[in-house]
């Protein structure tokens, strides 16, 4: 490992972090017009660099949030985005130097948890983020998508300018809600509502009923083409979709399903238990084509986030933690329908933190894992007991992409 120097970022650094950042990502520079909105996004405190001598050979990330959990409530989180290093400093210690500096500092400026978006599958578990719940994709025939009922209340398109703070608005109406939603900042909206770049057409379509404006679509459609030998369908996909009631999310999709001209529409980052098919009288109009991990959950601080989520009637169970990069964590947690607390009784079985983050929100269970090899289970018992405590209603999804 190569001796570096991790540091907080300030505005002379902002530029050059975000260059790094998307080379990583085999991207160029951003252009002037896009810094200027992607600045926006950097706050202080909350961007790290490792450096070589004077040399900025690493980036990482977080914007500030919150994360709902199971039980309704609603924790401080640390929302980790733009991590790279340069491509000659990989594998000699920098991304582990700036996790290790960021999760101190989440833990120090109190955050309970942290959450990302991986690139690959095989980076994040070893600082301690587990997958905490999933989305699909489904891509819908349009010709052979007629939903079961018709529009009940009204749907309208509404013009950019005023969508953002339209749309805003009943986004935070409804989230952090759903277990796993979290709250977007500021930067967020700028970025993917108010100026989501060049090329990128999004128009906005608002469901209201007898109360009023209760649930928005984000969309853009890509035309197609019908040259013989070439012929491509015109799609329609799904960038954002809130609803506060069945009502207006069937509107909504009844509406999407309806704009003519459109060959197919897709939708990514939907929750698993979305009932589209359901909605159509030919189910088989809707095809799932992904199903993927969504939210790694960091838990930064044990203690705090199994006190604040909510569990399941049932015997209370011991369960030992590891965490190598915050041993603060360590120790053994009694869990039980009236809450959880540290104790020093011994622990029914052990666990490395990111499975406990995996599991925390309900998406997988502790028998899953064990199964898996993830950890011992000698007392299926205690596992099962476990698994009850932890069991949710509702699969848990975040809805969010940064």
């Amino acid at each position: 490992m190569t001796d570096l120097d991790i540091r907080v970022l300030d505005d002379a650094h902002y530029r050059a972090a975000h260059t790094l950042f998307r080379g990583t990502l085999h991207h160029g520079p951003a252009p002037d017009e896009r810094w200027e909105v992607a600045r926006t996004s950097y706050e202080p405190g909350r961007a790290l660099g490792a450096f070589a001598g004077e040399e900025l050979v690493g980036t990482a990330q977080s914007f500030p949030s919150r994360l709902a959990v199971p039980g309704g409530a609603v924790v401080p989180m640390a929302a980790v985005s733009r991590v790279g290093v340069r491509a000659d400093w990989t594998r000699r210690g920098a991304l582990t130097a700036l996790q290790r500096a960021q999760l101190r500092g989440f833990r120090e400026a109190g955050e309970v948890a942290a959450t990302l978006r991986a690139s690959e599958g095989v980076i994040y578990e070893r600082f301690g983020y587990g997958v905490a719940s999933r989305f699909r994709e489904v891509r819908v025939v349009r010709a052979q998508a007629r939903t079961r009922v018709p529009i009940a209340g009204r749907v309208r398109l509404v013009e950019a300018e005023p969508a953002g703070a339209l749309i805003r608005s009943l986004f935070e109406r409804l989230s952090p809600g759903r277990p796993g939603t979290i709250a977007r900042w500021p930067g967020w909206w700028n970025l993917n509502v108010v100026d989501p770049g060049e090329g990128e057409s999004q128009r906005f379509a608002v469901a209201s009923g007898p109360d009023g404006d209760d649930g928005y679509a984000v969309f853009k459609v890509t035309p197609g083409s019908f040259e013989t030998g070439s012929e491509k369908p015109t799609v329609l996909a799904v960038l954002d979709l809130w609803a506060a009631s069945p009502r207006a999310w069937s509107d909504l999709w009844a509406f999407l399903l309806g704009i003519d001209l459109v060959g197919e529409v897709v939708a990514e980052g939907r929750p698993v238990d979305e009932p589209l098919e359901w909605l159509m009288v030919d189910r088989r109009a809707v095809r799932v084509t992904d199903v993927m991990d969504e939210t790694w959950l960091r838990l930064v601080d044990v203690e705090a986030a199994l006190s604040a989520r909510a569990y399941r009637p049932g015997p209370s169970v011991v369960i030992g933690v590891r965490d190598r990069f915050l041993p603060e964590n360590e120790g053994a947690y009694l869990v039980g329908s009236s809450g959880a607390a540290r104790t020093s009784e011994a622990p029914d079985f052990v666990v490395d933190v990111d499975v406990l983050g995996a599991a925390y929100l309900g998406d997988v269970s502790f028998g899953a894992m064990a199964m898996a090899g993830r950890f011992a289970a000698d007392r299926p018992d205690a596992v099962a007991r476990a698994d009850a405590l932890f069991a949710v209603d509702q699969p848990p999804w975040c809805g969010t992409f940064f």
